[in-house]
């Protein structure tokens, strides 16, 4: 069964917004008193978010379809709807988000850092907020749009400041358990370690993490064995330690001989030269070992590798080795650039810039694509005519219009707004005023004026008939 999973590909889809409603103040002696539709909610967002707690994605391996709450649609009497719910996926520290491409979306390290991968649709307006001075009863109202759908990989990579690299039992989970309290699994034949390992080590003052990943063996970053899989969970370590098995029952093997495959397939795999490095020899526990330990220790210093004679088993020179790790891991940290403080960039439009482009197509469809026409678009309810009309007005306003007359469109062409596989296509007819038709003008409708009450007529009958009276009273007959 799957314990551990570090790269998983992820399918998540953002809440859709609330639909804005359509609707007429309604009160005795006041039938239609006026629009009072609320906005819809908004949709819920999708958010991933480290948490120290989570160590792996096996979660999204099982269920990698995810979805946030949409937004609901809004009610009369001037209500709104209530937003959708975020959805916050916890990821380890050390998750990268990338698009289908491969292209790095985000890194994410940090407890608490996260990112939006899928951003929740706007809720459409209400025809409350639709009115104005020139459209006093708008007789309808915007949809809410849809949410992102988004396909992302996540791909982990340990965070921790050293990691032990080496062939398949050379020691390192042995090593990793007596320098730390992990407890990796520990056995006598090879990849017994198929997931990394961490631990945590304290060595006087400084505290720094240790990684045992799986063995390498060559051929490692081609895909042979398991170390392609696991070499990237070195990119973030500070300083690597070659483990050499001094003790190993295979003739065709030695320490040097294990540390030059290693080093050439690390150097294959790429961006790992600049790393402080140091061999630990492994097993001098066992005679032979201790004397093959002595023989390789000059042959090392000579190429400029710190070298240390261990024994994970014997528990021999791990308090040099801890306190070496140690004193490496703060230059490391020191050398580290500090955080700059957040800098906005502004980067203003260019005054020249439409918002839009109009483009002909060799099929002799004009398409428009732009971030306000295609929103607009997808907001507009086309069953409802007054709404089209208010879409037409919209875009003549940005000057959709003249740039399809400047761009050669004549009446009837085919105008399409948004990309090939969601647009809507229409015949174009310049200058055409749609709207319902019993309006003067759009959003004006006389049935909203507000008739006189009852006790407001009567009085005027009285203010009436005591005018005539007057009038009669002062008549004089010839």
């Amino acid at each position: 069964m799957t314990t551990f999973v570090d790269r998983v590909e992820l399918h998540v889809a953002a809440g859709n917004g609330g639909h804005g409603c359509a609707s007429v103040h309604r009160e005795k002696f006041k039938p239609l008193g006026g629009p009072d539709g609320g906005n819809g909610g908004r949709g819920g967002d999708v958010i991933l978010t480290v948490d120290q707690s989570v160590t792996t994605l096996l979660d999204y391996h099982h269920s990698p379809h995810r979805k946030a709450t949409n937004g609901k649609p809004g009610e009369g009497g001037n209500r709104s709807g209530k937003d959708g719910q975020d959805l916050v996926l916890p990821v380890p520290d050390g998750t990268v988000v990338l698009d289908k491409a491969g292209n790095v979306l985000a890194d994410l390290v940090g407890h608490g850092t996260s990112y939006v991968a899928a951003q929740g649709g706007r809720g459409g307006l209400g025809n409350a907020a639709l009115a104005s001075a020139r459209r006093k009863a708008p007789g309808f109202a915007l949809l809410g749009e849809p949410g992102d759908l988004q396909d992302v990989q996540l791909e982990l990579k340990t965070v921790a400041d050293v990691a032990l690299v080496g062939y398949p039992s050379a020691g390192k989970s042995s090593l990793i358990s007596v320098l730390s309290a992990a407890k990796p699994k520990i056995a006598d034949y090879p990849f017994t370690t198929l997931v990394p390992n961490l631990g945590v080590v304290t060595a006087g003052e400084t505290v720094y993490t240790v990684a045992d990943v799986p063995g390498l063996i060559p051929g490692a970053s081609q895909g042979r064995g398991l170390g392609l899989e696991f070499l990237r969970h070195v990119e973030r370590c500070s300083v690597l330690v070659h483990v050499l098995d001094t003790a190993t029952l295979e003739s065709e093997r030695d320490p040097l001989s294990d540390l030059d495959v290693i080093e050439a397939e690390l150097s294959e795999y790429g961006g790992l030269d600049n790393r402080p490095r140091i061999v630990v020899l492994n097993k001098i526990d066992v005679p032979d070992g201790k004397d093959l330990a002595e023989m390789v220790r000059p042959d090392l210093e000579a190429r400029g590798y710190r070298v240390f004679e261990v024994s994970a088993v014997a528990h021999m020179g791990l308090r040099e080795l801890s306190f070496a790790l140690a004193e490496l891991v703060a230059t490391a940290r020191a050398a580290r650039p500090k955080e700059e403080a957040t800098r906005i960039v502004i980067r203003p439009k260019a005054v020249d810039d439409a918002g839009f482009t109009v483009t002909r197509e060799e099929d002799g469809l004009f398409r428009v694509r732009g971030e306000k026409p295609e929103r607009w678009v997808r907001q507009t309810d086309f069953n409802n005519d007054e709404a089209v009309g208010y879409l037409s007005d919209r875009l003549n306003r940005l000057g959709v219009e003249d740039k399809l007359m400047k761009a050669g469109a004549r009446n009837g062409d085919g105008v399409a707004i948004g990309p090939e596989d969601n647009a809507v296509v229409f015949d174009w007819e310049p200058s055409v005023t749609a709207g319902a038709e019993m309006l003067g003008r759009r959003g004006e409708d006389h049935r909203f004026e507000a008739p006189r009450p009852a006790a407001q007529r009567r009085r005027d009958r009285e203010a009436e008939r005591d005018e005539a009276q007057q009038e009669f009273d002062g008549f004089e007959p010839f």
